[in-house]
């Protein structure tokens, strides 16, 4: 039996996919979910909730609405235990994307960040963005 794939998204991706369903980032998020599993830290759940939570968001998303994101994206997701710790990343915010991905073993980073996309690949995992994450999945069809 072939091991499913493991990604990583960035947060702006995942808040890009939550707020316009048409985009690319919601397109490579959901084709992530059906092809694989979505890595979730503790820390990458804090950020998203903190930025979620900024005021700029708050025309777009209820209250419950965040919450509930929030919480079906931790059920839906696997949650990685971070024991290996990085410092790669020219902002050391995003090193925790890196911690995730070594950490849980990603196939993938999904992320519009140039300080990511610029490590790319990091420690044998691909960095992409979510144009270019779509495009590998048609050539693999």
């Amino acid at each position: 039996m072939k091991s499913r794939e493991r990604y990583v998204f960035d947060t702006n991706v995942i808040i890009s996919a939550l707020l316009f369903e048409q985009s690319k980032p919601a397109k490579s998020f959901h084709a992530a979910q059906d092809r694989g599993e979505i890595l979730v830290s503790l820390p990458i759940l804090k950020e998203l909730n903190d930025v979620l939570c900024r005021e700029k968001f708050k025309r777009y998303l209820l209250l419950e609405e965040r919450e509930s994101f929030i919480i079906a994206l931790l059920h839906e997701s696997t949650l990685v235990d971070i024991t290996e710790s990085i410092q790669a990343c020219r902002d050391p915010k995003d090193d925790e994307f890196l911690e995730l991905a070594i950490n849980g073993k990603a196939t993938c980073i999904i992320s519009g960040d140039d300080d990511l996309l610029k490590l790319n690949p990091f420690r044998n995992i691909p960095i992409m963005n979510p144009d270019e994450f779509l495009d590998t999945l048609s050539a693999k069809r």
